[in-house]
């Protein structure tokens, strides 16, 4: 149904934005399934978390193989991380339109100072909060988002160090509306992502067939070969595969190396032929009788 992407430098809000939003949506009418996805939800601390660039990547990896699996046309999930890097925006905006599901962004605004002046208000507090060294790599490197970019709009801004966040906030109520709003021909303020072939998964079928395709190609070759092994280097009159399927019309010897390249080709066309619309082979006397087509064809004009 959506992605929503929570967007801040360190201690800056996101949590309890992220949590006035799903408790906003839980009001709304249609009452939609939501899920928040943070580094807590696999017992990870922040400190952990972002030790390093390598624990920083992992962590990453984690969260945008969770929201991966999570997205449906059914459930609004939320990611609640620092989510500070526009790269890493751009994989979460990818894979929502490989989901075919709306998309937006809720950034917390606050000054550096006062980002500093929450994490020492938490460690008095005993809360979880970010060691200096990490809280001041972390700020060097935040990357704002503009809503210029495809991968950071629509963009919802919040300032928690001016008004205190809630689910009467505007910029939730803004949020709220566009991942709800009902959509039809006539609505132009909700965009829905939609998958392209780069990021569309191969239907099942389609996989059978390039399976049985290429199985069906091989039992060619595999049948050219052997009768070339029995003529022992003599003329070939045909090589019959079935009663109803094409002979192969060689005249001349031809090698392992050149049947592979042929074969090859052949399966390229056919993969290409298949994006264009046009399924491929459906069954392997259908392949099989295609690529003797080919065969003939490419052997006869040499």
């Amino acid at each position: 149904m959506a992605l929503v992407v929570i967007c801040g430098q360190p201690c800056s809000g996101k949590s309890t934005a992220a949590a006035c939003l799903a408790n906003a949506l839980s009001d709304t009418e249609s009452k939609p399934s939501v899920r928040i996805i943070d580094e807590a939800s696999f017992h990870l601390s922040r400190n952990q978390s972002y030790a390093d660039m390598t624990a920083e990547k992992n962590l990453r990896g984690v969260l945008r193989s969770e929201v991966d699996r999570s997205l449906s046309k059914d459930s609004i999930i939320i990611v609640d991380s620092l989510n500070s890097i526009k790269g890493y925006r751009y994989e979460l905006w990818c894979l929502a339109r490989a989901a075919g599901t709306r998309y937006c962004v809720v950034y917390c605004d606050v000054e550096e100072n006062m980002c500093r002046a929450w994490n020492e208000e938490r460690k008095e507090k005993a809360e979880p909060a970010y060691d200096d060294k990490i809280f001041e790599d972390l700020i060097r490197r935040f990357e704002r988002p503009d809503s210029k970019n495809r991968w950071d709009s629509p963009l919802f801004e919040l300032w928690p160090a001016r008004d205190a966040i809630d689910k009467s906030s505007q910029a939730i109520l803004d949020a709220v509306s566009y991942l709800t709003k009902r959509v039809d021909s006539k609505t132009r303020d909700v965009k829905i992502l939609q998958p392209t072939i780069a990021t569309q998964t191969a239907r099942t079928s389609e996989a059978n067939s390039l399976y049985e395709m290429d199985k069906a190609t091989q039992e060619v070759i595999n049948a050219i070969v052997e009768a070339q092994s029995h003529a022992l280097g003599g003329p070939l009159n045909g090589v019959s595969l079935g009663p109803e399927l094409p002979s192969i019309d060689i005249s001349r010897s031809v090698g392992l190396p050149e049947l592979r390249r042929l074969r090859r080709t052949f399966i390229k066309l056919a993969g290409q032929t298949s994006l264009s619309g046009r399924p491929p082979p459906s069954d392997a006397s259908s392949a099989k009788r295609m690529f003797v087509d080919y065969l003939n064809r490419e052997l006869g004009n040499n």
